[in-house]
């Protein structure tokens, strides 16, 4: 027998049988929802928020301003002796004088730079951001369980049924 004839013959073999053999058919029909049960997961969100609170601010003030006559007198007589320590003759004279003047200005410097003294205090509003998470439930999925020809079965969906509802469901039937 040819080769060809003898492949032709089986390939019209194999279309006939799956002519006559019918493969496996799926059906959409509709199940009964009997119980529903909602899941949940916990999840952790960011959250913020401000924390204030009220603290009193020193308020300063020099202390101090400008030199009394006493202050003054006093740094010109110190000056004067010191720069009267210095040289000699009518160099001696001039030393003197520079140093009174010399005792006389810083005296007058020192009491205007003063000191920083507190005089008062003001209230003032101190706030800060706060981060922090938070534990909040949150629903995951349903999980559903229905009937259908006195077969139950269970799935998981995001869809809310309750129970009663017709659900489609895919049959097949399949032999092994």
């Amino acid at each position: 027998m040819n080769r060809n004839v003898l492949t032709g013959a089986l390939l019209l073999s194999v279309m006939a049988i799956a002519f006559w053999v019918k493969p496996a058919q799926a059906a959409n029909e509709y199940a009964t929802v009997i119980n529903v049960k909602p899941n949940y997961v916990n999840v952790q969100v960011p959250r913020h928020r401000n924390e204030c609170q009220t603290v009193e601010v020193p308020i300063y003030s020099n202390y101090g301003g400008q030199a009394s006559t006493g202050d003054t007198l006093f740094g010109a007589l110190i000056g004067g002796a010191l720069g009267n320590q210095v040289g000699g003759g009518k160099g001696k004279d001039a030393a003197t004088i520079l140093g009174a003047i010399i005792g006389a200005d810083v005296a007058n410097k020192r009491a205007v730079t003063g000191q920083r003294q507190i005089v008062g205090y003001r209230q003032e509003e101190n706030c800060r951001k706060i981060s922090f998470h938070e534990t909040q439930e949150r629903l995951k999925n349903y999980r559903i369980t229905y009937e259908f020809n006195g077969i139950q079965a269970t799935s998981f969906t995001h869809n809310q049924y309750k129970v009663g509802d017709r659900i489609p469901v895919t049959v097949s039937i399949q032999a092994n």
